[in-house]
C-alpha cells in the first residue's frame, strides 16, 4: 500500500502514536486543481491530519476539517470517512503567493473547524482560531485548549506525499501516578520533536520509530489503507435539484440554454440535467439513464 495509516503503542507507559503516509490519493487530489506549491504543501499536511485523527476516533461516518481566513488561501477543506475515503480542496489567490509562505502569510487570523459527523448519533463540531505557525502546532493547541486527551502532531508535505505522526496520551493504566505520566509524556515528545521532515518523508514507519524510540518497547500494528475518493454522485446532484422545488428547476435549465450542469469542487466531475431529465426526476423516475456526463 502507498497510502496508510499505521498505529502504535508503547507497552511500558499510557501513549499510542500513528504514522500516516500518503502518496496516490494525495496526487490525486492535488491533480485535479492547478495549486501553487505552498498551498499543496498545506493540503498535503491536512489530508495526513484528517487521516490521523480519524484513527482516534471510534465512529462510523464522516471527519471535516476546515480551515478559513481572510489571507492568500480563504479555505482548506478536507474529508476522511471511517472507510478511509478521503478528498480535499483549497481555495486560493495566486497573485498574493509568494514561494516559501507558511500558514502564518498564508492563512492570517484563521479559524479551524473540526466536525465529526457519524451516520448515526449527534453531529460534533469544534472551532477554535489558529494558533500557531504549523497546521502541526495548531491542532496540538486545539486538543490543549479542548479538554481532551494531550494529542501532538508532526506534519509535512511535499507536493509529493504527505506524511504524519500523532502521539496521544492514554487515560491513567501502566502509569497512575501523575508525575511520572507527565514525565513519560513529555519524554515521548521531545524525541518526536528531533524527527526532521526528511526523515519523515524519506523513512519507513519502521525506521522512523526505531531511530525516535530505540530504547522504548514500541508496537506497531497492521497498516490501514486510505485511498482517494470523492463522495460526489448523480443520485446527489439530482436530489440537490429536487429540492429546489420543480418549478425553480425548470427556470434553472430554461436560464442555461436548456441543460444545467452541477460540478464537484473536489473532483472536477460535472452532471448534466436536461428538461427531459427535470421531467423524469419530478415524475418519480430518478436519476438513471443520464442525458450527458462528463469530466
Amino acid at each position: 500500500m502507498s497510502d496508510f495509516t499505521q498505529r502504535f503503542i508503547f507497552d511500558d507507559t499510557d501513549v499510542r502514536g500513528e504514522l500516516v503516509g500518503l502518496s496516490g490519493s494525495y496526487q490525486q487530489v492535488l491533480a485535479k486543481h492547478d495549486y501553487p506549491r505552498p498551498v499543496a504543501q498545506l493540503l498535503g499536511e491536512l489530508l495526513a491530519a484528517a487521516s490521523l485523527l480519524v484513527g482516534t476516533l471510534k465512529f462510523d461516518g464522516l471527519l471535516v476539517l476546515q480551515v478559513r481566513s481572510e489571507g492568500p488561501v480563504p479555505l482548506l477543506m478536507v474529508e476522511c470517512s471511517s472507510e478511509g475515503d478521503v478528498r480535499g480542496i483549497a481555495r486560493f489567490e495566486a497573485e498574493r503567493i509568494a514561494e516559501g509562505d507558511g500558514l502564518p502569510q498564508l492563512m492570517p487570523e484563521g479559524v479551524l473547524a473540526m466536525t465529526v459527523d457519524p451516520k448515526q448519533g449527534q453531529r460534533y463540531q469544534g472551532i477554535v482560531s489558529l494558533d500557531g505557525d504549523t497546521l502541526a502546532d495548531c491542532l496540538s493547541n486545539y486538543f490543549a485548549t479542548s479538554e481532551q486527551l494531550a494529542t501532538r502532531f508532526w506534519l509535512c508535505a511535499d507536493g509529493l506525499r504527505a506524511r504524519g505522526l500523532l502521539l496521544q496520551q492514554l487515560p491513567a493504566d501502566r502509569l497512575p501516578d501523575d508525575d511520572e505520566r507527565a514525565a513519560s509524556w513529555e519524554h515521548l515528545v521531545t524525541l518526536a520533536n528531533t524527527l526532521q521532515n526528511e526523515e519523515l518523508l524519506g523513512l519507513d514507519n519502521e525506521t522512523v520509530l526505531h531511530r525516535l524510540y530505540h530504547q522504548e518497547t514500541v508496537r506497531l500494528f497492521e497498516p490501514r489503507a486510505i485511498r482517494f475518493r470523492c463522495s460526489c454522485s448523480r443520485e446527489r446532484s439530482a436530489k440537490a435539484l429536487v429540492s429546489l422545488g420543480r418549478a425553480d428547476a425548470e427556470l434553472l435549465v430554461s436560464e442555461h440554454n436548456g441543460r444545467v450542469e452541477i460540478d464537484c469542487q473536489f473532483c472536477n466531475e460535472r452532471y448534466g440535467f436536461d428538461a427531459a431529465d427535470i421531467a423524469q426526476l419530478f415524475a418519480g423516475g430518478g436519476s438513471q439513464q443520464p442525458s450527458d456526463t462528463r469530466h
